[in-house]
């Protein structure tokens, strides 16, 4: 089917996502920027599977490192924006300009280096698709968290320019937003915290990595051909539009 690039996919959604693409077809270059052994660990799984995988370790938020790690994949069809850094809960007081930045260069920097990056080729092929992983709280506005919550917003709204400027090259550009998906970073969180949360899901239940991946594949298909510039929020009806 082609290559697809998932950022960030040493661990949780990243790895995940990676592991549903493989299994669709694609063969699928792992971004990360630190974790080999994790990174390796979702190779091998996915070629375990009947799939297929390769290591790209850059850094996303580096010109120079993002132009010569695409540079050694190849064309690239899909691009699944995922990679984040640290997400600090703060009051707003004590946010600084810094804080922001921190968060703009995952959420908005990473993902115009990356396009830029790959656009030729896209536009070569008369085909691409560019899915950015938002979240819902661009619609929740969780407190302490301004500088998060405003990085992703900036997100989907690249997501709704660019899905108008590329459309004429047969790219597609769509964000899906999980809700609180848990991960390995959540372990150890108190039960509390889950209850008060899924007052709030009219589904009732905790959703699980592979319900976002599930999303990310179909916005990477062929079946998804006549969708762009969409957010698809999968959080179990947490948010609606």
């Amino acid at each position: 089917m082609g290559t697809a690039m998932v950022t960030g996919a040493s661990r949780g959604l990243g790895a995940v996502i990676s592991e549903r693409l493989a299994a669709d077809g694609w063969h699928v270059a792992l971004n990360y920027a630190h974790d080999t052994a994790g990174a390796s660990a979702v190779a091998e799984r996915i070629e375990a599977a009947g799939g297929s995988a390769r290591l790209a370790r850059f850094d996303v938020t580096d010109e120079q490192s993002v132009r010569q790690g695409l540079a050694g994949i190849g064309p690239v069809d899909v691009v699944v924006n995922n990679a984040t850094g640290p997400q600090p809960l703060m009051p707003v007081e004590e946010q600084t300009w810094q804080d922001h930045l921190d968060q703009l260069h995952f959420f908005v920097k990473a993902p115009l280096l990356i396009l830029q990056a790959v656009l030729p080729g896209m536009r070569k092929a008369g085909s691409g698709r560019i899915v950015n992983v938002g979240s819902e709280v661009t619609d929740l506005g969780n407190p302490d968290y301004g500088h998060y919550v405003s990085a992703k917003a900036a997100m989907h709204g690249l997501t709704r320019s660019w899905a108008r400027e590329l459309g004429t090259y047969g790219i597609t550009v769509n964000t899906v937003e999980p809700g609180w998906i848990p991960v390995e970073r959540h372990e150890g969180t108190p039960q509390e915290e889950y209850d008060d949360y899924l007052r709030g899901v009219p589904l009732g239940y905790m959703g699980m990595p592979l319900d976002v991946a599930e999303a990310v594949a179909f916005l990477a298909s062929p079946g998804s051909r006549f969708v762009t510039g969409q957010r698809l929020a999968v959080n179990g009806g947490k948010t609606m539009s």
